[in-house]
């Protein structure tokens, strides 16, 4: 019974391929460049890029530039508030001042007013010192004549020893009254009062904000009479056209990346506009990049030409390989089983078998390396749902 069932059936299959016409879509195989292509995504980095903090917290003053605006090397994009800064520098040149005068001071051995007071005082003593060896000096002779006690005498000479105990007191007092280790830590107070200058001239230099390089200006998130925190961004320039793509492609993807291999790249909000590229740095390592493990590869694109911006989510495509002018068809067209690849070619109003050999292949094409010639007409598939067969009479829909 399930003989003659199947030989039934190929009986009707016999008879269909026989009296019916299969319509059929075709197409000729024909010379055409191929690629082999990878995407993914991307995000756009400026090679040269400029963010501006604020030095301090304190108010924007006045914003001088807007979103897009072209600006050269060294013009002023924004000013903060300045009243704080510069106070704080007066503040900082005052302990600087008084900081050396301390140290000029103790290297001098006091301040006038103290060194003044000193010589007034070791003057006196030393004329104190002279009238107690003239008094010494007449009373030993007095006492040579009988007319003065040795008493007197020993008295005279203990008042000379005191005073001149005094003036040796005053001298050694005058010419240290300052040790070596005064002296460093003063040095050390001038080295911190200017280090806390130098630290003021620059927050007061950074209240005006000016391009370090010619580029577009792409962030502005402040306004004036603002209040902004220590750090927060004021305004963002960038070299638009000298951009670069940090792309990230899955772990089984980035053996087939090479230096130089050319880019194109889209832009979800630029859909008409298209970049185009080189790699310049493949992957060196695989990281986490939410629930894919990729390889970070560089890109540059080489006709930036200021539309791309900094930090935008891209799309882009590396061409692996690419063969031209070869031989081939629409992807639909190959038919497999197992190892072999076949197509139906069209002889006259009859599908042909034929075996072929398969090339460079991409989502629309591949490429024939063997079984067909250029100009042969092969079936892609039946306009309705009939399967191809070989021998099967077809009509190519037009």
């Amino acid at each position: 019974m399930l003989v003659a069932w199947v030989a039934g059936l190929a009986l009707v299959f016999y008879i269909r391929s026989q009296h019916s016409l299969v319509e059929v879509t075709a197409a000729r195989v024909e010379p055409q460049t191929l690629i082999q292509a990878k995407s993914t995504n991307g995000r756009v980095e400026p090679l040269q890029n400029f963010s501006a903090p604020a030095p301090g917290p304190g108010t924007v003053a006045k914003v001088f530039v807007k979103l897009g605006q072209e600006v050269q090397a060294g013009q002023e994009l924004v000013r903060m508030d300045d009243t704080d800064a510069r106070k704080d520098l007066m503040t900082a040149e005052a302990s600087l001042v008084n900081s050396r005068l301390t140290l000029q001071n103790a290297e001098h051995g006091g301040t006038a007013v103290e060194r003044v007071s000193s010589t007034a005082d070791l003057d006196a003593a030393k004329a104190q010192v002279q009238q107690d060896t003239r008094s010494l000096t007449s009373l030993e002779k007095l006492q040579a004549q009988g007319a003065a006690s040795a008493n007197e005498v020993a008295q005279a000479q203990h008042q000379l020893t005191a005073d001149q105990a005094k003036v040796n007191e005053l001298q050694a007092t005058k010419g240290a009254r300052y040790s070596a280790d005064d002296l460093r830590a003063q040095k050390a107070m001038v080295a911190q009062a200017q280090a806390g200058v130098d630290a003021a001239q620059s927050a007061y230099a950074g209240v005006d904000i000016h391009a370090p390089f010619a580029g577009t200006v792409y962030g502005v998130p402040v306004t004036p009479y603002q209040f902004v925190a220590a750090g927060e961004t004021l305004v963002q320039v960038a070299n638009l056209k000298k951009l670069q793509i940090r792309a990230y492609f899955d772990e089984p993807e980035i053996g087939q990346l090479k230096l130089g291999q050319p880019v194109s790249v889209t832009w979800q909000a630029k859909p008409t506009e298209l970049w185009h590229g080189h790699i310049v740095e493949v992957p060196t390592t695989i990281s986490s990049y939410g629930t894919r493990n990729v390889g970070e590869t560089l890109i540059s694109v080489d006709d930036a030409n200021g539309v791309l911006l900094p930090n935008t989510n891209v799309t882009v495509t590396v061409t692996e390989v690419k063969h031209e002018n070869v031989l081939s068809l629409p992807r639909e067209a190959l038919q497999t089983k197992g190892m072999s690849n076949y197509v139906f070619r069209i002889v006259g109003d009859r599908l042909v078998k034929t075996a072929v050999t398969v090339g460079l292949s991409n989502n629309e094409r591949f490429e024939v390396t063997g079984g067909l010639n250029e100009g042969d007409l092969v079936a892609l598939g039946a306009v309705t749902e009939e399967d191809l067969i070989d021998g099967l009479r077809v009509r190519v829909h037009r």
